[in-house]
């Protein structure tokens, strides 16, 4: 059956199939059926440069081709998108403003005093915990806790 339409359709058989994955991935996205159907794209484009009468390139090659550079892209592409997730993580803390001030300094404004205090970051000011310092402190801001952020104290060099 594959050996008949593969055959009969020659190398638009790839093609035909690379848009109906290609469509797949539309009506299910995910970016799942889309590897595969560039892959048939590709496949269908190397059957057609090889031609009809090549003795190397008959179905099963086609197949085992499909196959193997389906596997490649899939992981390919899982592979960048995992990079890219990687570096789109300060987007995903868009409506977390508290995760974003991670890592800057701040001057402590209302002493720290039992655990808590204020610093002053820009326009606003936030509620700190962290170890009892007076006002005046460089602070680093090391997590946030809801609206709380998470103090340490920084070490001032001479210089």
């Amino acid at each position: 059956m594959i050996k008949s339409i593969i055959s009969d359709l020659g190398p638009w058989s790839w093609w035909i199939l690379a848009l109906i994955l290609m469509g797949l991935e539309i009506l299910a996205p995910g970016t799942f059926f889309l590897w595969f159907g560039i892959s048939a794209f590709i496949i269908g484009t190397i059957s057609l440069a090889m031609g009809a009468e090549s003795t190397f390139w008959v179905w099963q090659t086609q197949v085992i081709g499909f196959l193997v550079l389906s596997l490649v892209t899939a992981l390919f592409a899982r592979r960048y998108m995992n990079k890219v997730r990687t570096e789109d993580e300060g987007e995903l803390r868009l409506n977390q403003r508290g995760a974003q001030l991670i890592g800057r300094t701040a001057v402590v404004n209302q002493a720290i005093l039992q655990g808590q205090g204020r610093v002053r970051i820009g326009e606003s000011t936030w509620r700190v915990t962290g170890p009892d310092l007076p006002e005046g402190s460089m602070v680093r801001i090391i997590a946030a806790d809801g609206g709380t952020l998470i103090v340490e104290p920084v070490e001032r060099t001479a210089g």
